[in-house]
Formats: C-alpha cells, structure tokens, sequence
C-alpha cells in the first residue's frame, strides 16, 4: 500500500494502477486495491466511480478510518450530504494515526454543517503534524463558522506563521472584525497582493481583503476600485454567457407553470427552503427560523439539486443547467421528494422541521413543490442595487461556476434582472401558502411583525427566542457568520448610495429596476 501511494503521490497513476491490478490478481478482496483505484479515479475527477471503489473498501475493511474519510470527502463532493455525514460517522469512530485522515474527517463533518464535530478532528490533524498551514486554515474557519472569533484568529495567524503567503488565512483575519487604521494590514496584503498578481485566487482572495479594509475605513470608492482589481482575471477567464445564463432563467420558468401540478401527495411538511440572492437575508431568515425549538438548520445543501440531476441524467458536467432543468419537466419528482427527506435525515439532527437555505434554489421552487408540495418556500428580496452590490463585493468559491455571474457589475445586474422576472412568475403559479416573498429591509425595519408572519407561514408557534437569532449558538456556514452573531442594524441598507463612481455599468444593466 505504501509503495501505490508513493506513486500515486508523484503522479506515477499507471504504475500505481498496475500494483493496484496485481493485487486484485492475487486477492479480489484486498480492499487496498480499491482503496488506491479510488484515489487514482478521484485524482482525475470521476468522483462518481471514486465513491464506487472507496465504497467497496470500506466493505472489505470496515475498521479503516482512512477509507471511511476518503469515502465520505467523495460523497459530499457528489452532494450525497447525508450518506457523507454516515461515511465520516464510522471514520470517527475508529483509531486514526495520521494527521491527512483526521483533517479529512474534519473537512467533511464542516461540510455537512457539523462544525462543531469538526473542531476536534483539526485539532486532532494539529497535534499529528503541526506543520502544515492548511490544517490552521481550516480549523480557523470551523470556529469562524461557530462564533469562536477569537480562537479563530488564533489559527489564522498561526497559518500565516507557517506560511507566510497564505492569503486565505489574511483574508479570514481581515473578515472577522472591523478594520480600522491602527489594526489594518493594509501594507502587508497591497505587498502580498502585487507579489501574486499572476495568482488569480490569491488576486481574488487579497483584493477582498483589501477592499473590505477600504470600506471600514469609510472609503468605499477605493473600496470598489480594490473589487474590481480583485476579480480582473477570473472575470476574463469566466466569463458570463448572457445567452445562456437567460436560457437557464426561461428553463427555469417551464418547470412549472399555472397549469402543472403536483406529482405527489407526500405530506411532509418538515422542509422550510430558504432562497435568494446570496447576501440579501437568506442567513438571517435562517437563523431566525432555527432559533425555534422545532426548527434545526441544515446548512445550505445541494441535496435537492443533485437528486434532480440524477433523475435526469443529463450527461453534460454542469448540475444546474438550461438542459437538466428542461429534462425534469418530464421526471416523475415524487420520489425525488422522498429521497430528498431520506438524504436530509441526518442534517436535520432529529428536528421535527428543518431549514435548507441554499440560495440558489430558486431555479429549483417550482419542482420543489411539485416533489413536496407541504414544504414551505420563502424567497429573500432586497432593493435591486443593494442585491448586487452586496453579491459583487461577496467573495464566494471559485469551485462553483453559479456565482461567476458577481465577477463584473454588468453580468451581476443581468442576472438580477433573471431572479427578479423569475420571482414574479413564482408569485403567480406558485400557492401563496407554500411560496413567500420577504423583503430584507421589511425585517430590519419590523422585526417582531415579520418574524410573526415568517413563523404563520411555515405553521410554526410563536417563539420569542426568533427575536433573539444573534443568540443562537449553532454553527453558521455562510459570509454572514460575523454579522448574524449581532443584533439587527440598519447600516447596510441603501449602501449602494455611497459609491460615488463605477456603477454606471451597473445601472445600465438594471435598466427601470435601478433606484435613483
């Protein structure tokens, strides 16, 4: 096993394969041999086959909390988030005696949303190999994600002590407290910045990070001049098809219009579906709607996406697509319903009612009734230039290609104008009480009667503890896990209004849905 690994580890995939063959030769039950062809399989990206082969090793030695990890980091990259959390379940329950096991068994477990089982699995990689800086990266964001802000910091700078270069542990620093000109690292992240100009991730990460310290200084025009130098390459290298990204929104629509109906009479009514654009509520809805003893958050999962995908089985490389969502028109979507609750069971924690506040599910509300038509939909609105402001200065996953649209102000006021014809024709085929609109500002401005209206909605009894969501202790996997641990502030509502130059673009694509 050490001898494919070595070779595996320096690329050497035929000469691993062949050891790998040789011992199936010998043994069709050496787990090490699928153990290995899984690895090779994941290293060149067919996650599908990878999950296939590690699954087949942990049957042949189930007491290998090593293939039980690599089980479990396939699963959850295939969005089979349930079956990961079962995966990385077994792992932690077995001797581990190297540090890549244990970081793996954490990675997953803060995936799934239990960023409160991940901690010790970092701490525990930390204390096998306290080199590595990734493992600092990694559990300064599990405790970011928990509200443990100081000890997130903590790790962070220990990152950076053992790699100077890591620009994603100086943007997590920079992401937990407001900058000010005493405790700005400006200097070092503008050198850091011109230093990995080539780095296309690093530019993105850095300049965030210099932009957000911009705009806690109260100079937001340096702040959006930083925006845009921050996602220069990688607005180039994807980017925007309008054509498409429009043909998506259209798919989107004929997955139900007012003459379709429902495909089961599957009762459950434990989903709330949180969706929107990204940094337009979706986090605080959550947490208001999780603050209730028959509420849990199950994190923002791809659970209903990939069961679609699947039913398809459209064969492009893409998830959320023109196509898939045009083929599902023709899926039976009940027993996506019943799989979707089956698949959710353990991020639900037991709760009666659970939360999934995947932002992007909103291409997906009208299958989501037809597979569940008792789970509640609640869409997040927020003013048009907001929305995108908030979107554009967003740093999300390069990982995912959805969000490419927040690369340049143009392409992000083009797909709001997508979301927001979108959200109308919900309105009109959509039942009123399985689908509302929530404005973000209506919140800040009338919390108690809105959280009053949120909870009749999704027939929930009133609960003063949804007042108190800046209480709630459970980990929050979002940008917004800094802001949510506050009460609500008005501050960012109308912060569009104080960029003085660079929205032209913006207003253009806007078009009559720009305020003035």
């Amino acid at each position: 096993m050490i001898e494919i690994l070595k070779k595996i580890k320096s690329k050497r995939y035929e000469e691993a394969h062949k050891l790998c063959i040789d011992l199936i030769h010998k043994d069709v039950n050496d787990a090490r041999a699928y153990y290995g062809l899984g690895i090779i399989t994941f290293d060149h990206k067919n996650f599908t086959k990878a999950a296939e082969l590690y699954g087949k090793a942990t049957e042949l030695e189930p007491k290998r909390a090593a293939f039980w990890a690599a089980y479990g980091k396939t699963l959850s990259l295939l969005g089979r988030q349930s079956e990961a959390h079962t995966a990385i379940e077994n792992a932690a329950k077995l001797p581990i005696q190297d540090a890549i096991t244990a970081d793996t068994i954490a990675v997953v477990y803060s995936r799934t949303g239990f960023h409160e089982r991940a901690i010790p699995f970092f701490q525990k990689a930390i204390a096998l190999d306290p080199q590595p800086a990734n493992f600092y990266y990694n559990l300064g964001s599990s405790l970011q994600f928990s509200g443990r802000f100081e000890e997130a910091a903590e790790a962070y700078q220990s990152a950076i002590s053992r790699e100077p270069n890591s620009y994603k542990a100086y943007s997590g620093l920079v992401a937990l407290r407001k900058q000010t000109k005493d405790t700005s690292t400006l200097e070092k992240l503008t050198t850091l910045f011109e230093k990995n100009h080539k780095d296309a991730d690093a530019t993105l990460h850095l300049g965030h990070a210099i932009a957000k310290t911009y705009e806690d200084l109260g100079e937001h025009d340096q702040s959006l001049h930083w925006l845009t130098r921050a996602k220069t390459m990688n607005a180039a290298k994807f980017a925007v098809d309008i054509q498409a990204q429009s043909a998506l929104f259209e798919a989107s629509k004929k997955t139900f219009t007012a003459k379709s109906s429902e495909d089961t009479d599957f009762d459950t009514s434990a989903p709330i579906f949180v969706v929107g654009l990204p940094r337009t509520g979706t986090t605080l809805v959550d947490r208001i709607l999780s603050s209730h003893p028959e509420v849990t958050a199950a994190g923002e999962t791809n659970v209903f996406a990939g069961l679609v995908k699947g039913a398809t089985q459209t064969t492009d490389n893409m998830v959320l697509d023109a196509k898939t969502l045009l083929a599902a028109t023709s899926v039976n979507m009940a027993p996506i319903g019943r799989h979707y609750v089956a698949n959710t069971k353990a991020l639900a924690r037991g709760a009666p009612r659970f939360t999934d506040k995947m932002p992007l599910n909103f291409f997906y509300a009208g299958l989501i009734h037809k597979a569940l038509p008792n789970a509640r939909i609640i869409v997040l609105r927020r003013g048009a230039m907001d929305s995108c402001i908030s979107n554009y200065r967003q740093l999300f996953s390069t990982q995912y290609s959805y969000y490419n649209y927040t690369y340049n102000l143009e392409s992000t006021g083009h797909f709001y104008r997508g979301f927001d014809d979108l959200i109308a024709h919900w309105k009109a085929t959509l039942p009123a009480n399985r689908f509302m609109e929530v404005h973000y500002e209506d919140i800040v401005f009338d919390q108690e009667a809105q959280t009053r209206k949120l909870l009749e909605f999704c027939d929930l009894s009133w609960d003063e503890a949804c007042l108190r969501f800046h209480e709630n202790d459970t980990p929050v996997s979002t940008a917004s896990s800094v802001q949510v641990r506050q009460p609500l502030y008005a501050g960012s509502i109308g912060r569009w209004k104080k960029y003085s130059t660079g929205l032209t673009s913006l207003r253009k694509a806007l078009g009559d849905l720009a305020e003035t």
